[in-house]
């Protein structure tokens, strides 16, 4: 072994440089996560899908451990088994932090790979935290593996244990792989746990200590019978994902109860109709809008307002779900009313009156400690949540838990 080789090469800084970026961005994403607080760049021009992605099943294992949280202790770890890696600490040492190298960057690796599978075909959103990480984790893989090659090549006694140094570089490279290979899969115990194990039912709640207006169900769109004993009002705005998956939850949570039905109260997020939305979004520009086509239609409708809702929620393909145009919205509107009633019921000022109610319900049920002006939201007397459930038993929960809705 050569101890007159420098203490830390070009490639030593570059290790324990990415790691540490790596370490920092994950550790950001595990506070937010625990925190709830909003990440500086999501939800803006420049990643409109990213609160999506973060609030997603796939942002934690079983709904309670945040990935974040696993990746920022894999690159704590690399970053303190590099600095363990110099010419002046004892060859075993050595030995053992490039072991632990191997299998974490196998594991960061697999874990990037995932997760951008994740992000592409699954969710169709991104985080560029997220996506900088696994970047990241790829480079660090790439690195660790390519400086072990050359060191067992050398029959370096750093990477490889004495009795190796005078086999054969082939020889010497078998002894490699199973490392990175544990790593890969611990990522693959990781996505399996992620696809198998549903997270329970998650909400935020609140209670407003402002009266909010009152709602008359015969007068306005419902899921459900206006006659029902419990009436939950519903704020949704027809671009947020969220609430297309909750509107599939409807039907089958009013029919398990019995007695509860849904009044929808659009409240789009977008500063135009509501102005409690603190800053304009590109992804919600056209919601006022969209909300306004769907009163309309329900003005000059009511029973073909169910159709044009369940179409506004329903997927083109069986992949992911992409919301509505206003020219799209306006040509289906037209289709199940006709033009003269569709135009009649657009000038109807009952629509902006609807409006300004359900944007007030809105503006009286906010958080701002955490992020409690999210959609979709359900409200009922003075208290409010924000629920994230997987199925209706999940939201015959949350309503009965925390809104005290009585269920059979």
């Amino acid at each position: 072994m050569n101890h007159s080789r420098p203490s830390w090469p070009w490639w030593r800084w570059v290790l324990i440089g990415l790691s540490a970026l790596a370490f920092a961005f994950s550790a950001y994403l595990s506070w937010h996560f625990l925190a709830g607080a909003p990440l500086i760049g999501c939800g803006d021009r420049g990643a409109p899908g990213c609160d999506e992605l973060l609030s997603s099943r796939w942002s934690a294992v079983a709904g309670v451990l945040p990935v974040s949280s696993l990746a920022a202790g894999v690159y704590l770890s690399i970053l303190v088994a590099s600095l363990f890696i110099g010419p002046a600490t004892p060859a075993a040492v050595r030995r053992l932090a490039w072991g632990a190298m191997l299998v974490l960057v196998g594991a960061a690796a697999g874990s990037a790979v995932w997760f951008s599978v994740v992000q592409i075909w699954i969710i169709g959103a991104f985080c560029p935290y997220c996506m900088a990480t696994h970047i990241i984790g790829l480079l660090l893989a790439a690195l660790v593996i390519w400086k072990v090659r050359v060191q067992f090549d050398e029959g370096s006694s750093d990477v490889a244990p004495t009795n190796l140094e005078e086999a054969s570089p082939a020889a010497r490279r078998r002894t490699l792989w199973p490392l990175p290979a544990i790593g890969l899969a611990l990522a693959g115990i990781l996505a399996a746990c992620q696809v198998v194990i549903t997270p329970t039912s998650a909400y935020r709640s609140g209670e407003s200590q402002e009266n909010l207006p009152a709602i008359d169900p015969r007068a306005v769109p419902l899921v459900g019978s206006p006659d029902a004993r419990y009436v939950v009002n519903l704020l949704f705005d027809y671009k947020c994902p969220h609430c297309q998956r909750m509107h599939f939850l409807l039907d089958e949570t009013v029919r398990r109860s019995g007695k509860l039905a849904f009044a929808l109260s659009p409240a789009p997020l977008n500063k135009q109709c509501n102005p409690y939305v603190a800053r304009e979004v590109d992804e919600f520009a056209d919601s006022c809008e969209l909300a306004k086509i769907g009163l309309a239609v329900w003005r000059a409708d009511r029973e073909a307002f169910s159709a044009f809702n369940r179409w506004m929620f329903s997927l083109d393909s069986g992949d992911r779900w992409q919301p509505r145009s206003v020219t799209a919205a306006t040509d289906k509107a037209v289709e199940l009313v006709g033009q003269t009633n569709f135009d009649a019921a657009r000038s109807d000022p009952w629509i902006d009156r609807y409006l300004q109610t359900c944007t007030g319900i809105y503006g009286k049920t906010i958080d701002p400690g955490r992020k409690g002006g999210a959609l979709p939201k359900l409200v009922f007397g003075s208290r409010w949540v924000t629920p994230e459930a997987n199925d209706a038993d999940g939201l015959v929960s949350i309503l009965h838990d925390s809104l005290a809705v009585p269920m059979p």
